[in-house]
């Protein structure tokens, strides 16, 4: 899942947006995209203080990151071979940009995928790639990921801000989380992300010339 970045925000010019497989070297960085999210401002911040996205977390889990590689600097990133659309947040701070200048790669968001029982656990864009459908990729990745396992369906308990995205990429609502606190003071829509089965077409050519009956 490759794409070109066609045009430029505050960011990465000629680069290109792909998803990868998260390695326990990225812990630090998601860790810094989870903790300086926007979406858990105010009310919602204890939810994630202190949250630590661990090696042993990324090694259990099938969890991939949105990267920009290519020519970076500093901001957003805009891109026109992605379809633009609402994501859940986050923003990676502090030493974020050195670790893409050390590494040629801008974090632009990523999601962990838990296998058993099936749930998208973490989903988190950068809030300086807002707009340019990465939370859409991931999802579509996360989708094939889920296919790939086996799995018909994948639970989400969704922030109560991104329950609008979550439905625009095809989940339904099964129910409600009641709060929990001191951690998350407020009650979180249940859903669920249908993975639908691809259908393989089957060429067959009858190589005897003695007319086989056609498959239906």
């Amino acid at each position: 899942m490759v794409s070109r970045v066609t045009r430029v925000g505050d960011g990465v010019a000629g680069a290109t947006v792909s998803v990868r497989r998260a390695t326990a070297r990225d812990a630090r960085r998601l860790t810094r995209l989870v903790r300086g999210s926007r979406a858990y401002e105010g009310p919602y911040a204890p939810m994630i203080a202190g949250y630590r996205v661990g090696p042993d977390y990324i090694e259990t889990h099938r969890v991939f990151v949105a990267v920009a590689t290519g020519a970076v600097t500093a901001g957003s990133v805009t891109t026109g071979a992605v379809t633009a659309g609402a994501v859940t947040t986050g923003q990676a701070a502090g030493n974020a940009e050195a670790d893409a200048a050390r590494t040629d790669e801008r974090l632009l968001g990523f999601y962990a995928l838990v296998l058993d029982p099936p749930e998208l656990d973490l989903m988190f864009v950068a809030d300086t790639a807002q707009g340019l459908g990465i939370g859409r990729r991931l999802v579509e990745h996360m989708t094939d990921e889920a296919r790939g396992a086996g799995l018909d369906a994948v639970r989400v308990v969704s922030h109560p801000p991104a329950e609008g995205f979550y439905r625009s990429v095809g989940a339904r609502r099964t129910g409600t989380v009641a709060a929990n606190p001191p951690a998350v003071m407020w009650d979180r829509p249940e859903l669920e992300i249908p993975i639908p089965v691809v259908a393989v077409a089957v060429a067959v050519t009858d190589r005897g010339g003695s007319g086989g009956a056609p498959l239906s």
